[in-house]
């Protein structure tokens, strides 16, 4: 049986179009894609992202321990900061990205994968040995991403300020880019970061299950005014892939490394031994035989979907991993795995299309850049 999210009956009353991901029943879209695509990128749009897990890891030795497990370097986060970082297998392969963020000293929040929340579990509970305060909290959390350049205008409306914790921010709307704040609303603790997963501006919003719903509406409330338009998993997608953000079970997986998806930047080899740093600090000296690419198709053929070839000079070199039409650019695009020396910007390519080898040209990473 399919998990629904607190907001399950909010997306039905909107109409929402429901469907299976990752063992959740979730919107994919209200009224199209290519509309809630594009509220976004010019306007706002909400989305519902209480599927995703809430891990908090505490006590005087968190830093210590998220360091020894995670990828990038948590001793660089002041109260209130947040980083994007990975976990790894002894070989390097990811078994999930996330974000962490230090809300005191000793205490972190950690924001996984919907799909990965067991395995993250297991996986850090192993590790820690019970060194640390590990609390999976998932199931007691529902969370709202609201993402777009009008956001920040009337987000205060909704989430009255009196910040009282993390970055200390009067106000959500004076967060910084990955600060992380903690406010009260209708009696409830609730967590307010200025992050997402399009490339707009925009926050995230963690809240007890008992008050997500009144957090939405009261967004969408506020917010209409201002192009603000909920938005589903289908323009999730299109939205990430344009600015060529991973999505685990795609560009990453557990036979997948950082630095070959090309994420590598947030690889901290610099800190002391974690968990596959060996086969990173390898493969960041000498080169991955696999490198993730971002591409345009240069025809106007049907749109490239994930497992399709990748085809150079007569042979096939690859395949897509994640694949889309663009509604911000109206082509088709998508990233996906070749080897290195196929991986440099401007290298002509061709994606089999249902049976048919259509052109393409790889691209510089994002895909797509706001104009200024």
């Amino acid at each position: 049986m399919l998990k629904r999210t607190p907001l399950f009956t909010a997306h039905q009353k909107l109409g929402g179009k429901l469907i299976e991901f990752g063992g959740w029943e979730m919107p994919v879209q209200y009224t199209s894609i290519a509309d809630e695509h594009l509220a976004v990128r010019n306007a706002a749009g909400i989305f519902d992202i209480s599927h995703m897990g809430e891990v908090f890891v505490g006590g005087p030795g968190a830093a210590a321990f998220l360091n020894a497990t995670l990828t990038n370097d948590v001793r660089k986060l002041a109260v209130g900061q947040g980083q994007y970082t990975l976990m790894c297998n002894a070989r390097g392969a990811v078994i999930d990205d996330l974000y962490a963020y230090r809300m005191n000293p000793t205490d972190f929040l950690l924001i996984i994968n919907a799909s990965r929340i067991a395995e993250d579990v297991a996986w850090l509970e192993q590790a820690n040995a019970g060194r640390c305060d590990l609390k999976n909290l998932s199931e007691h959390f529902g969370a709202i991403a609201i993402q777009g350049p009008r956001v920040a205008e009337f987000i205060d409306a909704a989430l009255p300020g009196g910040g009282c914790g993390g970055a200390e921010a009067a106000k959500a709307s004076a967060l910084k880019k990955n600060e992380i704040g903690i406010f009260v609303f209708d009696y409830a603790t609730i967590y307010i970061s200025r992050t997402g997963y399009t490339g707009e501006d925009g926050f995230e919003i963690v809240a007890p299950n008992e008050k997500i719903e009144a957090i939405w509406n009261k967004l969408l409330e506020v917010g209409q005014p201002f192009g603000l338009k909920p938005a589903g998993l289908g323009a999730r997608d299109t939205l990430r892939t344009e600015v060529c953000y991973p999505l685990y079970g795609h560009e990453l997986d557990e036979q997948t490394t950082p630095i070959e998806a090309g994420v590598g930047f947030f690889v901290a080899l610099d800190k002391g031994e974690f968990t596959g740093r060996a086969v990173l600090a390898e493969q960041k000296a000498n080169g991955p035989t696999k490198k993730l690419v971002a591409f345009k198709m240069t025809d106007k053929s049907a749109p490239p979907r994930p497992h399709y070839p990748i085809w150079v000079n007569g042979a096939q070199v690859g395949q897509v991993v994640s694949g889309t039409q663009s509604p911000s650019l109206g082509i088709g695009i998508g990233m996906g795995y070749v080897p290195g020396e196929f991986a440099k910007p401007d290298t002509k390519i061709e994606i089999e299309i249902r049976g048919k080898r259509c052109a393409a040209v790889t691209v510089k990473k994002p895909i797509y850049r706001r104009s200024v």
